[in-house]
């Protein structure tokens, strides 16, 4: 089952919400784990035993950290830490990567070791990565530990973000699993996210897709350079809409339970250079590596060269995370290359070049490494960047080329509009959205200046491999996070806005048969 679906628009949510709110507080939890296991059991429910071993293993670790770190025995629950995570990726390593160092190995040695071939759980890298955050940060002290394990239970499967993100830490619900206040202002502030998350994927990304899939099957002789560049902007705007769509749902489905997940995405395409595009980009996930992959391994605190190494095994990690496959690795490698390189050299050479050249570099960056995420067999992927540069011997321009791209305009425009700060600032005019000004007076999200990416991020200005500090998505998209109208103007044009794009969203999903999920690699 997934958000962009019939079946959970109009069954699933409905029923669970009102269960959820039918009956009191103290259930609500039970509600919300017992729900959580329908959704996620709905498709794999034969790893639904999984996901429970997962729960209980790290909410017994966790009490035995915390009962050991009461005693003061603070060496023997370092032990039960690693023991968590050893279970834990463990369990990751088995389902989804046996198969591919199996096969690498037998490749380099000619040994014959049997490569596995298992599916793999929906969702495992997500809730992998909460439940160690867990145990971590009850031996940090970041955390307390939870004694009820329904509470713990929901926090692990919690439907909303199981499937696809945002990675949310323990620390930052922890409060919120005990006692949170729901109310109207948060339920309708939850139900504008998840349409707006809702019609970036049904609306955007999946034509796109659609796009993307048409020009992958047209034979390469008959493309063209124009029609390669319009595959691979197809196909970046596919996988922005798609992941930040599910994210954004996932942030308006947590509010309409009451819980305030953190900020996934941030305009990335405006970024101004590779690395403030990954601080825009999947933010939590970036949080999740600096916090306990990059700090641990020593950050940037023993000397350049110990950091670029640690750099480079964050985004190796990080590309093996996405997938398990070379294309994933090669990706990964490409960006720590490229993000040294910024903190090198090119950060110097780009403060001097006016905006405009320092975008067009970003997104050139940007939209090459898509091409290496997009295509799993390495020739593959680069015959396309050759195509991309005008060395596979094609065309600049074709019919087909050119009537696709004309054909394509009017998405192509709501694409990078809705990508764009210009599509936030277009809601606050029409008073759909709040407009937050940051600490120095600038707005969240405007690249005017270099502080736009961190604004909501991070102050810092660090990268993935060291972005700032999480921020909920109620920080950015809405002071106290409350939906109350500031003007008369929005109590006509939000009901009139938000209800015409369900309209749409629904009458897509009724007729189109293009629908995919794109998660089955996590």
């Amino acid at each position: 089952m997934v958000f962009s679906s019939l079946l959970f628009l109009f069954r699933f949510l409905p029923a669970v919400l009102f269960l959820y709110y039918a009956v009191p507080g103290r259930f609500r939890n039970g509600v919300l784990f017992i729900g959580s296991l329908l959704f996620y059991g709905w498709g794999e429910p034969v790893y639904i035993s999984l996901l429970l071993f997962s729960t209980l293993v790290d909410f017994i670790h966790g009490k035995w950290i915390g009962r050991l770190l009461a005693q003061g025995r603070r060496d023997r629950a370092k032990w039960l830490v690693a023991s968590s995570a050893a279970i834990n990726l463990g369990l990751l390593g088995f389902f989804k990567y046996a198969g591919f160092f199996a096969g690498a190995v037998n490749r380099l040695t000619g040994l014959g070791i049997p490569e596995l071939s298992v599916a793999l759980p929906v969702g495992i890298s997500f809730y992998t990565f909460q439940t160690m955050s867990y145990t971590i940060d009850v031996y940090r002290g970041q955390a307390k530990v939870q004694d009820d394990i329904v509470a713990f239970g929901a926090y692990v499967s919690m439907f909303p973000q199981l499937i696809a993100g945002p990675i949310v830490r323990y620390s930052t619900i922890a409060e919120e699993l005990k006692e949170r206040r729901e109310s109207l202002w948060e339920f309708e502030t939850g139900v504008r996210i998840f349409l707006v998350g809702l019609a970036k994927k049904v609306l955007l990304a999946n034509p796109m897709g659609e796009l993307w899939t048409e020009i992958q099957g047209v034979p390469e002789a008959d493309r063209a350079v124009l029609m390669a560049w319009l595959g691979i902007f197809a196909f970046g705007m596919q996988i922005y809409f798609d992941f930040s769509g599910y994210s954004d749902m996932a942030v308006g489905l947590g509010r309409m339970f009451g819980f305030h997940f953190p900020e996934n995405f941030r305009h990335p395409y405006a970024s101004r250079s590779v690395t403030e595009f990954w601080r825009r980009w999947h933010i939590s996930l970036g949080t999740w590596f600096r916090e306990y992959v990059y700090i641990p391994l020593g950050g940037n605190r023993r000397g350049k060269r110990r950091q670029a190494v640690n750099i480079m095994a964050v985004w190796l990690l990080t590309g093996l995370w996405h997938g398990a496959d070379w294309n994933f690795l090669l990706w990964g490698g490409y960006f720590g290359v490229l993000l040294l390189a910024e903190k090198l050299v090119l950060s110097r050479v780009l403060k001097r070049l006016p905006g405009a050249l320092r975008l067009a570099y970003t997104l050139a960056a940007v939209f090459f490494g898509w091409v290496l995420f997009a295509h799993e067999d390495l020739g593959e992927g680069i015959s396309y960047l050759r195509q991309l540069l005008g060395l596979g011997g094609l065309a600049a321009v074709n019919g087909r080329s050119v009537y696709l791209t004309v054909t394509s305009l009017p998405l192509g425009a709501l694409a990078v509009i809705g990508a764009s700060p210009a599509g936030a600032r277009i809601g606050e005019k029409l008073g759909l959205l709040e407009r937050q000004p940051d600490g120095d007076g600038s707005f969240q999200g405007e690249p005017g200046s270099e502080r736009s990416g961190a604004a909501c991020l991070g102050g810092d200005g660090v990268s993935q491999g060291e972005p700032g500090p999480e921020r909920s998505g109620a920080a950015c998209l809405g002071g106290d996070g409350s939906s109350r109208q500031t003007g008369g103007i929005a109590a006509v044009t939000r009901p009139v806005c938000f209800g015409g794009l369900f309209l749409l969203c629904v009458a897509y999903l009724v007729n189109a048969g293009y629908n995919p999920f794109l998660y089955f690699r996590f």
